[in-house]
């Protein structure tokens, strides 16, 4: 059955709009691979070979893992540096990763390498253009779709590769207060979001599949060293230029705090999964 609204609304498009900046045209990294690779070389040179698991994203990791048994043989699309990776490798029989950055596969093989992780095993390809017949257990990728235009065939890539379950997380809002506080006491233009996971739960419903959603509460503090920073650090997401500084550290300073010589920011957000049994196979 089809509704009506999905008639009306195409969220398809939505999704790609979202991609744009707020000039309406596509940031360079959305579209340049090698911009997109040097972005995450620069990340992997910061990172020790012995990654641990950020810790805001535990309970999100930890949900995951409910839906993985140990005879699985996994799929993770976008492994990023690994902040799942190689928490998830006990849990599983073997651990596939797919990603487009040739130095996130040289980043993670040499953690690899490091662990003896013999279970692991990578792939150097974009997801979208990856002509693949082998099918896993689960299949699963966390807050990875940022840079894929063509979402839908994408999102049934995952359908057609998943044997058993196929699984989409990603962190969500709500945004950080203080800018919700600005957009109701200000006339300031915030970029607010402009992609959710709400749209890819629609795409799936427009392929068919009646993915479960599951929400978890996520927080995370951030740390400052200074006020400049803590300022510095909230206002990115103001568009203008030039503005009445004073509402605006009002707004920060209700929801931050300093102690022991640094300044603390905490923002409690979400992290949804969609998991759903592969369906028309």
């Amino acid at each position: 059955m089809k509704i009506d609204v999905n008639d009306k609304v195409d969220f398809v498009h939505l999704w790609q709009e979202g991609m744009k900046g707020w000039n309406g045209k596509m940031p360079e990294r959305m579209v340049n691979d090698e911009l997109e690779d040097s972005f995450w070389k620069e990340i992997v040179m910061r990172k020790p070979l012995d990654p641990k698991m950020d810790e805001h994203v535990i309970p999100l990791f930890t949900k995951l893992k409910t839906h993985i048994t140990s005879s699985d043989h996994v799929l993770e699309i976008g492994p990023g540096w690994g902040n799942y990776t190689f928490s998830l490798l006990p849990n599983v029989n073997t651990l596939t990763c797919i990603d487009s950055s040739s130095h996130i596969i040289d980043y993670l093989q040499q953690v690899k390498n490091r662990k003896n992780a013999n279970s692991l095993d990578l792939i150097h390809h974009k997801w979208e253009e990856w002509d693949n017949t082998t099918k896993y257990d689960v299949v699963f990728g966390i807050n990875c779709f940022y840079r894929m235009y063509h979402i839908k065939p994408a999102l049934k890539k995952m359908n057609e590769t998943a044997r058993r379950l196929a699984i989409i997380g990603m962190t969500t809002g709500p945004m950080r207060p203080h800018y919700l506080d600005l957009l109701k006491t200000t006339n300031l233009t915030i970029n607010i979001p402009r992609r959710d996971y709400i749209h890819l739960l629609n795409i799936l419903y427009e392929l068919g599949i009646y993915a479960q959603c599951e929400t978890i509460e996520l927080q995370r503090t951030f740390t400052y060293h200074s006020y400049e920073e803590l300022i510095k650090a909230n206002t990115i997401k103001i568009r203008e230029e030039s503005y009445d500084r004073k509402p605006v550290e009002n707004a920060i300073e209700k929801y931050s705090y300093y102690q022991d010589g640094k300044y603390y920011y905490p923002h409690q957000f979400h992290g949804v999964l969609l998991h759903w049994q592969p369906k028309n196979q």
